[in-house]
């Protein structure tokens, strides 16, 4: 490697989720475009053959640790470093190493922030984070919405959109629009998969040929298996984790794409379903409010509700020309999140000067 080299420390491809989805996509549209890529995996342990240890978390996080932060040598060959960054301990495990190797070995630092819990986060950890931000040259949010968060602390920002690859995402207008709902979040909290469940097991009750399918791991897997089965309702596919390249397939098969997060960012998934045609019924949980605008390139319903939910994804299928018309407003949205609309941003904060 050269000192040209751009290094780009993110969590690995073996765990599906939005932080890992970013950081595959620009380092494989950096290296299309000619750029030497370094990427080093922020969770090494994750890779096959680390099953036993990932058995109980304290002995995870030690061996993670203890391949993670070797591999930091690997930044003193690099001109510019890209770190992923998510919020609380995930930042002091992952990122806040990684910044202080930056400074060490003369490398530009780009924090890229991807939390929606950043508001809570910079508040909490307000006197601890304040000197480990100024490690890095530049911080790169992907929304106006945590631009904003970060601003209100004192911090400047860039803001970068997610990228999402339009040639993998076929779009089409669905006729006729038909009652098959996809919901592809992690299984945790704050994405509220369980008020989708709820929400389609009251529209079960309308549309008895209804289906949902949950695409996603996390620790709430057998709870929610568990409420499906509580609630009675048929017609509900668990998938589990399933890889960033299986999206495009889910999101063709699908008619709706449903998101009852109660914190949130900018999610990848909701700007894929802009890209395949598939209407939106989502909660404005955090940034969202800011992509989908109801009525006119999706529908927006309150966090915690999901009779408000169901009667909204009712709503479409009754009028689904309608439906039809928002998902053309929402491929108007995705083009700018396209990696020929990026790219200058991109080549500014891989190649520009420090901006303090």
């Amino acid at each position: 490697m050269s000192r040209e080299t751009i290094a780009v420390l993110a969590p690995g491809p073996f765990v599906a989720g939005g932080q890992s989805v970013q950081a595959q996509a620009l380092v494989a549209a950096l290296r299309s475009d000619g750029r030497q890529v370094d990427f080093l995996p922020t969770d090494p342990v994750n890779a096959p053959g680390w099953a036993a240890a990932r058995r109980l978390p304290f002995v995870r996080t030690l061996c993670n640790l203890a391949l993670y932060l070797p591999s930091l040598r690997r930044l003193a060959r690099a001109r510019t470093a890209l770190i992923f960054s998510a919020s609380y301990w995930s930042f002091v495990l992952a990122p806040l190493p990684a910044l202080c190797a930056a400074r060490l070995f003369g490398v530009r630092a780009i924090l890229v922030y991807h939390s929606g819990e950043a508001d809570d986060h910079l508040t909490r950890w307000r006197r601890f984070l304040a000197p480990c931000l100024r490690l890095a040259d530049r911080i790169v949010v992907p929304s106006e919405f945590l631009r904003d968060v970060f601003a209100r602390h004192g911090h400047a920002t860039l803001v970068i959109p997610n990228v999402v690859d339009l040639r993998a995402f076929a779009y089409r207008e669905r006729v006729p629009l038909l009652p098959r709902l996809l919901s592809a979040r992690s299984l945790e909290a704050p994405y509220g998969v369980d008020n989708t469940v709820r929400a389609f097991a009251l529209l079960k009750r309308r549309r008895p040929d209804a289906t949902l399918t949950v695409a996603g791991g996390g620790r709430e897997l057998p709870q929610l298996r568990r409420l499906a089965e509580r609630l009675g309702v048929g017609g509900v596919r668990f998938l589990g984790a399933v890889r960033p390249e299986a999206m495009p397939r889910l999101m063709d098969e699908a008619d709706l794409f449903v998101n009852s997060s109660t914190v949130d960012n900018q999610p990848v998934s909701l700007l894929e379903a802009f890209a395949a045609g598939t209407p939106v019924v989502s909660t404005g949980a955090g940034g969202i409010a800011r992509m989908v605008r109801d009525g006119e390139n999706g529908r927006l319903v309150p966090a915690g509700d999901p009779r408000a939910m169901a009667e909204a994804i009712d709503d479409l299928l009754e009028r689904p020309e309608g439906g039809r018309a928002l998902a053309r407003r929402a491929r108007e949205e995705v083009l700018r999140h396209s990696w020929h609309r990026v790219r200058p941003l991109w080549d500014e904060v891989a190649g520009g000067g420090r901006s303090r």
